[in-house]
Order: C-alpha cells, then sequence, then structure tokens
C-alpha cells in the first residue's frame, strides 16, 4: 500500500465514534504489515509484538550476503545456503537446508531464536554463533553467549564462547570440543583457514568454492596435514600452491574435475 495512502488513512475525522478510529488505526497497522513484508529482509521498523515475518534466501556459489532482520538480529549468509525465516509473536526460527550462516541474534527472553536442520536444532535467546549444514552433518560453533543443541534423538549440548559441536545424520549431537571461532568463521573476510587439517577436510572446505568437484586419492596421502590461510574466492591458487606445501600433485580429468594425488 502506498505510503501516501497509509497517511491519508491516519487524518483525523471530527465526526468519527471511537470504533471508527479503531478501526483506522487497525486498517493503517495492516497496510503497514504489506508495506513492511514487500521490502523484504531490510527492513527493521516492527516492534516486537507485531512481528509476523517469513522470507527466503538463496546464495549462489562465491557468493556471501548480509541480512538484517527485523528484530535487530543480522545474518551473515555463505556461498551455496539456502533458508527459511519464519517469525511469528512467539518464537524466531529460521530453516537451514544447507550451507553456512553466521547468526548474530539480538536478545530476546521472551522469543527464542531457533535454527533447524534435518539433524537438529541450535536455540538461542541472544548470541553470536556459526551453523553450518552439510549432507552428512550440521556443525555449530559459538563466538560469543551460549546455544543450546539438540538433535532428533533428544541428545543435547550447551555450548559456550569458544566451543563447537556437531549433529551427525543419525541426528545424535557429539561432545562439545574447543573450537577457533576466528579460524571456523574466516569465509567472512574471503578466507579459508586450515589449522594442522588433515588434506581430506581440506578437499571438503575447497570443494565448496569450487563449480568442479575436488578429489583426494584414496590412502595415506589423505591423512597428510595442512596449516595455511588462503583466499576462498581463488581455489586455483591454492592448487597451485599445495605442491609447493605437501608432498603432493594435482591431476586434472577430463570433466574438469582435480585430484590431489601423491608426487
Amino acid at each position: 500500500m502506498p505510503r501516501a495512502r497509509l497517511e491519508a488513512l491516519c487524518q483525523p475525522d471530527p465526526v468519527s465514534q471511537l470504533p471508527r478510529r479503531r478501526f483506522v488505526r487497525q486498517a493503517l497497522a495492516a497496510g503497514i504489515a504489506t508495506l513492511a513484508l514487500g521490502l523484504g529482509l531490510g527492513w527493521s521498523g516492527w516492534q516486537q509484538h507485531q512481528l509476523n515475518y517469513q522470507g527466503q534466501v538463496q546464495t549462489a556459489l562465491g557468493e556471501r550476503r548480509q541480512l538484517d532482520l527485523p528484530d535487530g538480529s543480522q545474518l551473515e549468509v555463505n556461498g551455496r545456503t539456502q533458508l527459511v525465516v519464519q517469525f511469528s509473536a512467539g518464537q524466531r526460527r529460521i530453516e537451514l537446508r544447507e550451507g553456512e550462516v553466521m547468526f548474530s541474534v539480538a536478545h530476546d527472553s521472551e522469543r527464542p531464536f531457533v535454527v533447524s536442520t534435518g539433524n537438529g536444532t541450535v536455540t538461542v535467546t541472544g548470541t553470536r554463533f556459526d551453523v553450518r549444514q552439510d549432507p552428512e552433518q550440521t556443525r555449530v560453533a559459538v563466538e560469543n553467549g551460549s546455544v543450546r543443541v539438540e538433535g532428533r534423538d533428544a541428545s543435547r549440548a550447551l555450548l559456550t564462547a569458544g566451543l563447537g559441536s556437531y549433529i551427525d545424520a543419525r541426528g545424535q549431537v557429539a561432545a562439545p570440543y574447543a573450537v577457533d571461532a576466528a579460524a571456523v568463521t574466516a569465509w567472512r573476510k574471503g578466507k579459508l583457514v586450515f589449522n594442522d587439517a588433515p588434506l581430506s577436510e581440506v578437499v571438503k572446505e575447497v570443494s565448496r568454492y569450487r563449480e568442479q568437484p575436488l578429489r583426494v586419492a584414496p590412502g595415506k596421502i589423505a591423512a597428510l596435514r595442512l596449516s595455511s590461510t588462503f583466499n576462498a574466492d581463488d581455489t586455483d591458487a591454492l592448487l597451485r600452491a599445495l605442491p609447493s606445501i605437501l608432498p603432493v600433485a594435482i591431476k586434472a580429468h577430463a570433466d574438469g574435475s582435480r585430484e590431489i594425488i601423491a608426487k
């Protein structure tokens, strides 16, 4: 509804009775709600008790996007991510279908913020944490505050700053472990940080930023460890540098994929 029309609805009517004034206020509220939804995820004007909001987000390979939600929370969305936002008067809910998001959640003890995946849920009232949904697991890392992680099998863990966990494909929550939150979330600055990571994990991470598959040959080579930082937007540079860091070679295949093999 155009704002001019909304303002017109608000003009005082000297002959109106109280029920009429109440009707106008209700019509105005409904009109603003329609306008707010049309403005998308960047709109932030609703009062807390009026929040009823839905939206979908999908990012492409190499795309990173920051979103401001109506409650004041912020999402930093990595590439190849798909999520659904569902806010109501009693709950703030994000369905993360795939990909990775850094959540900066505005505190609201009356309306929990829930991130749901196919494996389980992460629940907070206000904190900063990262969730990554892969086909085989949901990974959670907390930068500050605390979150409750719960799997489909009702297993759960409470994570505080500097701790992480994951929910496996069976819906079981792993015991908390220490994480380097800065390294885990370096993708926000376009970086890939590996600290003594096995080559198998490096390949899995790098593959998320490539059009064509990247594989590592089976055997001992997959267990080689890597500590380095690379540009997430130029994974070819990583592949060029890798043979000078580890005893490996890069083999190109006809389908455009690459394979890391022993020298």
